[in-house]
């Protein structure tokens, strides 16, 4: 079976093997690109009317057709196969269908290779900021919790061992860190995207008078690139996306991890709310924190998208190469990726869990995590805080040996220690005023915790 014709087809005798010419086409994945290929194809189209090298009446003509084309897709009624190879030729074949032969002129000044790149970041760039919302919904659903829970007590953690209580608010606030710092990345990468290589042709220009800026401009993006060369081979930006994009499911692995030990029998910190967990298909007791592990799980693979776009472009000779076709299917899966578990977790915060504070009281409440404050009492009362450390260390030494927990000592076993120690002693490693004690600028302290909350409004707003 021979394949149709190729716009490129007339330098060769024979057409593609079918085999290879399936091996070659994109369409099955580029399609995703057709509202931004007609975008990008509009402003072309605008921008040759306007420098006079097609007639305003051609522009008008091809902009109708693509426009038409853009709406025969959304019905449903445009879906091109392998014989199209790419989406920029299916636009282009059905476009001349539609207009006739001046559809053909379409392609004026322009190549596949300035187009695609086009494509690439009027898409990332409509992506980029979807994501930025669902960043910015994911801080809301961390930042009612904290409300809420400001005073509510949680065990801190080192080397995931008891270490000092904290505050759940300020807890939670650091997760709401974390994503405002993707926030922010994701806008240092969309100044980069946001920059137009269309016009740089196949690597070196065109002979035609057009003007960059004036497509640019139709585009709203910054400004084109400067060099054309780059302006075809330049992925940095979908590279710097899927670094930020890597870094966005860190946190949320990092968050679904810990949300996998809160839920499990021996922390019992939060209860999953039914619509979202599942059951075990053998033991009827269960209940399955899925959305946490499947984003742990999803991590790997927004990884493995970026390690692959670096592995692709390593190597790559100036200026376009046949390789820069699988800089897409990572990309898009990334999206995707980061979309479906930013939305997930969002929803599993704001509707699927629900804290269990009795539980967390107790659990402040059950070991030696306010050692560090009856060394602070100490250093407090002039003794040298090294000195106050060791003490300290024996004390709960001989208390874990004796069942003990610290609050449980009687005064006179304080003043055995030490007789620097008082009755306040009780008052200051009650677990509240642990965490109450905690002002320094950025700590758990309760005071610290309510302004770092009104500062995040103020970012949210």
């Amino acid at each position: 079976m021979t394949q149709p014709k190729k716009t490129w087809s007339d330098r060769f005798e024979t057409s593609l093997h079918p085999a290879i010419a399936i091996f070659n086409a994109s369409i099955g994945f580029d399609i995703e690109l057709i509202e931004y290929d007609l975008t990008g194809s509009v402003a072309h189209a605008t921008m040759l009317a306007h420098t006079g090298i097609i007639s305003s009446e051609e522009g008008d003509t091809l902009v109708k057709g693509l426009e038409q084309i853009r709406q025969e897709y959304r019905d449903g009624n445009f879906n091109p196969g392998v014989d199209a190879e790419d989406v920029h030729f299916a636009v282009e074949r059905r476009l001349t269908e539609l207009v006739g032969d001046v559809g053909k002129k379409l392609h004026t000044a322009r190549s596949r290779n300035d187009q695609v790149g086009t494509d690439i970041r009027l898409y990332l760039r409509d992506k980029i900021r979807d994501i930025q919302q669902q960043v910015r919904d994911f801080q809301t659903a961390l930042l009612t919790h904290a409300e809420n829970h400001v005073e509510t007590l949680i065990p801190g953690y080192t080397h995931l061992q008891r270490a000092q209580p904290i505050s759940l608010a300020h807890h939670l606030m650091a997760y709401f860190q974390m994503a405002q710092r993707d926030w922010e990345r994701l806008e240092d990468v969309f100044k980069r995207t946001n920059i137009s290589p269309l016009g740089c042709g196949a690597l070196a220009g065109t002979t035609f008078p057009i003007d960059r800026h004036y497509s640019a401009e139709l585009l709203n993006f910054d400004r084109p690139y400067q060099n054309s060369l780059d302006g075809v081979s330049d992925r940095d930006f979908a590279i710097e996306f899927s670094a930020a994009a890597s870094l966005i499911m860190v946190h949320l692995s990092r968050m679904s991890e810990e949300m996998i030990f809160w839920a499990s029998k021996e922390f019992s910190f939060i209860t999953l709310k039914d619509s979202c967990a599942t059951g075990s298909s053998i033991m009827p007791q269960k209940k399955n924190p899925d959305i946490p592990e499947l984003v742990r799980g999803k991590t790997g693979r927004v990884f493995g998208n970026l390690q692959a776009l670096l592995v692709l472009m390593k190597g790559l000779p100036l200026a376009y190469n046949k390789d820069l076709q699988d800089d897409k299917e990572g990309l898009f899966d990334t999206v995707k990726t980061v979309q479906g578990c930013l939305e997930a977790m969002t929803i599993l915060l704001s509707e699927g869990i629900e804290f269990k504070t009795t539980r967390l009281e107790e659990a402040v409440n059950e070991d030696f995590s306010n050692a560090t404050d009856v060394a602070d009492y100490l250093a407090g009362k002039g003794v040298p805080f090294r000195e106050a450390y060791n003490l300290v260390g024996k004390v709960v030494k001989t208390s874990i040996a004796a069942d003990k927990l610290l609050k449980d000592l009687t005064m006179d076993e304080w003043k055995a220690l030490h007789p620097a120690f008082e009755e306040d002693i009780y008052a200051a490693i009650a677990p509240k005023q642990v965490v109450a004690a905690r002002n320094s600028y950025g700590g758990t302290g309760f005071e610290q915790v309510r302004l770092a909350i009104a500062d995040a409004k103020k970012i949210m707003d």
